[in-house]
């Protein structure tokens, strides 16, 4: 039988009986016990940006004929949109198809969509009235929104708010612990919003049938209501029992 060298099996006693010694008992508290809460802040902004989705559609036995009619109407309603201070105009999409009914001739229909937005509500509600009067054009949807700089001062104070419910929470969850003490270890900040339901629509004209004058469209933006969540552990020091 080979029998180890003493030094090295002595090395190895060694080795287990230091690492036997290091580990902690099983019900040691933790160096630094920390405990996790979270403070929100929520307010209700009022929209002040809207975006108008329109369109041009036509319906030829050639879809050249088709073609031509959506393209000429929507750069007249586009150049109608450019002359409106403050209107940021921009398309949107562009669809042909076939369309085909039993016993009749086939026919192409072409659709093209533009993206109208601006602050000014009540100069974008009459723009939306003379193109559907003058230029035929079909409202798809209106919606409301929060313009980037409205968004971020709003965030900004709501933040603020959030990071000091969430102190207080801390400084709540230390006291009733048993703590004295108690300071920010890892948090993080989330941001979030809810809008109510936007307003849909799809007014189309009969064929062949001219629009009635139409009056502006009665728009109301509405609020949208933002959330800050602050989330975190605040690492307790001090145990008031010692």
């Amino acid at each position: 039988m080979i029998r180890p060298p003493a030094s090295l099996a002595v090395a190895a006693l060694l080795a287990a009986s230091t690492a036997f010694a290091q580990q902690p008992p099983a019900d040691a508290l933790p160096a630094s016990p920390s405990v996790t809460v979270t403070g929100a802040a929520t307010t209700h902004v009022q929209n002040d940006r809207m975006t108008a989705m329109v369109r041009a559609e036509q319906e030829q036995t050639s879809p050249g004929a088709a073609a031509a009619d959506v393209n000429a109407r929507m750069a007249k309603a586009l150049a109608a949109a450019k002359a409106v201070p403050g209107v940021e105009a921009r398309s949107a999409g562009y669809n042909t198809w076939q369309q085909w009914e039993k016993g009749k001739p086939g026919k192409w229909r072409v659709s093209q969509t533009m993206s109208l937005t601006g602050t000014d509500f009540p100069a974008l509600a009459a723009l939306l009235a003379k193109l559907q009067d003058e230029d035929g054009l079909l409202v798809s949807s209106i919606s409301f929104s929060l313009a980037p700089e409205s968004r971020r001062r709003a965030e900004d104070a709501l933040t603020r708010e959030a990071i000091r419910a969430w102190q207080q929470r801390a400084a709540t969850g230390a006291e009733a612990l048993g703590f004295a003490a108690w300071r920010p270890g890892r948090v993080t900040v989330a941001t979030g919003d809810h809008a109510p339901p936007q307003p849909r629509f799809d007014m189309m004209a009969r064929a062949g049938a001219a629009p009635a004058a139409s009056p502006p469209v009665a728009v109301e933006g509405g609020t949208t209501e933002l959330t800050v969540t602050v989330t975190g552990d605040a690492v307790l020091d001090r145990p008031t029992g010692r």
